[in-house]
């Protein structure tokens, strides 16, 4: 029978080159300049720690970090922005985390909006990925454009097309 998996995944490397990109911005960047911020990249947490003076110069980071994000065709739904905390001196910190895989809840309103979609089709939740098996490879098509068009708070990608 004719399956794919639903994942939820993040290139590490277009991930690396758009964190690289922004901090290249933020030094050329004439309000950052004398400015002691950093923005560092955990690539095996998937962590981005953002350490800056100021209120408005978090937000230009975090703008910066989205914005070059949308540039490298990564979604910027999969960014998981935490609390600001107060670093040694008048610094300010944050904390970036990277949502990898499908969580159960995401995973369980995935397969139920499927499954009222009324389609001919069998979802079920395999570890971080829904897997979707169908009769016809129409059916599956079916169900990559219905969930295109939902909304389901992380991107989505759609890998694993077997007939």
């Amino acid at each position: 029978m004719p399956s794919f998996d639903i994942v939820s995944k993040v290139d590490a490397q277009t991930l690396d080159n758009a964190i690289n990109n922004a901090k290249k911005e933020i030094l050329n960047r004439f309000d950052f300049n004398g400015s002691k911020s950093t923005v560092d990249l955990d690539k095996k947490t998937n962590v981005v720690t953002i350490v800056t003076e100021d209120d408005m110069r978090l937000k230009a980071i975090e703008g910066s970090i989205i914005s070059r994000m949308m540039k490298q065709n990564l979604d910027p739904k999969s960014l998981d922005f935490g609390d600001e905390n107060i670093a040694s001196g008048n610094m300010i910190r944050k904390e970036i985390t990277i949502k990898e895989g499908l969580d159960k809840e995401a995973a369980k309103k995935v397969v139920a909006k499927i499954k009222a979609s009324g389609l001919k089709v069998q979802a079920a939740i395999m570890d971080d990925q829904v897997r979707v098996t169908a009769k016809k490879i129409d059916d599956l098509q079916a169900v990559i454009a219905f969930c295109r068009g939902e909304d389901f708070g992380q991107p989505l990608q759609y890998i694993n097309m077997r007939n």
